[in-house]
């Protein structure tokens, strides 16, 4: 069985820990997307897309219009990059998501606005390095106005919550959890403290599942926050995370791969 990683790190963790479980049966290729090499043979049996980036986007599209088997689809990878498709989704499906409303420029929306309670910025298009931060007043706003003039952004407000993060991801039909300082915390987020699921409340491992079925993700991790009494407020779904220190997600990641280039066979 042919296995292709789509990312510029095949060496990540995540990764090369579930490339020695498959390599001993089972042909693990990485595809480099700046570099994909012959993309005329044979697509492999399934691919994993460990990148976000808009060429490995356009490889996954490439080998999906040829019949190949892509973790996460290069649609449903889009679609967690739109910070204001994604909230919009996550609400007509009825989930509890943070309310989320694209306002522009940050500069032209800062200059006609004037805040009355805390809200959180974020840039509209999830990256690396992008703007996540809390403004509680006027001059909180005009200073991330002056970092970002240009860019585009979606805004939330600000819920009251515990200031600690509740990262939950799921590999096929195994769920991991771990909770962190939130990012918006004066002294940062600091490490992750993995978390047994039954430390987690009532019905978030549920909720988190059926996030990956409204947006047709089987890699994927989801932030919530607790607003009070266990009642989740989510924040964030991304596609193929890191999932870094989780006993499990390596074998959950092998055998979700080998199980998905079995259906397709």
């Amino acid at each position: 069985m042919r296995v292709g990683l789509i990312t510029p790190e095949p060496g990540h963790p995540l990764l090369a820990a579930a490339t020695a479980l498959l390599s001993p049966e089972h042909t693990v290729e990485a595809l480099d997307p700046l570099t994909p090499g012959d993309t005329t043979l044979p697509p492999a049996d399934v691919y994993l897309l460990k990148s976000r980036t808009p060429h490995a986007l356009e490889l996954a599209r490439s080998l999906e219009g040829r019949g190949a088997a892509v973790l996460n689809s290069a649609a449903a990878t889009a679609l967690c990059q739109d910070r204001k498709e994604m909230a919009e989704l996550a609400l007509r499906a009825g989930l509890p998501f943070a309310a989320t409303r694209m306002v522009g420029s940050l500069a032209a929306w800062v200059s006609a606005t004037r805040l009355r309670a805390p809200v959180v910025v974020k840039s509209l298009r999830s990256r690396r390095g992008d703007l996540v931060a809390r403004a509680d007043d006027d001059a909180g706003l005009r200073e991330l106005a002056r970092a970002w003039p240009r860019e585009p952004v979606v805004v939330q407000e600000y819920a009251a919550n515990s200031g600690w993060d509740h990262k939950l991801w799921v590999v096929g039909d195994q769920v991991f959890a771990a909770r962190r300082r939130s990012e918006l915390s004066p002294g940062g987020r600091g490490p992750d403290l993995p978390l047994s699921l039954a430390e987690l409340p009532a019905g978030w491992a549920g909720l988190v599942r059926e996030v990956g079925a409204v947006f047709a993700l089987d890699v994927y991790g989801v932030d919530i926050i607790d607003t009070g009494g266990g009642t989740p407020l989510i924040v964030d779904v991304n596609a193929f995370p890191g999932i870094r220190g989780q006993s499990g997600a390596p074998e959950a990641l092998a055998a979700l791969t080998l199980r998905r280039a079995a259906e397709r066979a």
